[in-house]
């Protein structure tokens, strides 16, 4: 099993007080944003139980529509989550 399975479990461990707090404001968002992390964790987990093109597919799937994501744009997204997080504290 790869060590993402593991990690995602843990990082949907960590989002559950998350989700409660966006659902208490938009429930289907919170809803939507449960489906889609618990499809993440499921595809990893069918993609280790599988081989080939199967595999590929779950973890194609686990991945979403995004294949690369440029790192200089996640670092910006973080720079933004992080000076959002000081302005509203």
């Amino acid at each position: 099993m790869l060590k993402a399975y593991s990690v995602m479990l843990g990082v949907l461990r960590e989002l559950r007080p998350v989700l409660v707090q966006i659902e208490k404001h938009d429930r289907d968002l919170g809803n939507q944003l449960r489906r889609a992390s618990a499809s993440v964790v499921l595809n990893v987990a069918e993609g280790g139980g599988s081989s080939g093109g199967t595999r590929t597919a779950r973890y194609r799937t686990a991945l979403g529509y995004v294949e690369r994501v440029d790192e200089k744009m996640l670092d910006a997204l973080d720079h933004v989550r992080a000076i959002l997080a000081r302005v509203v504290r």
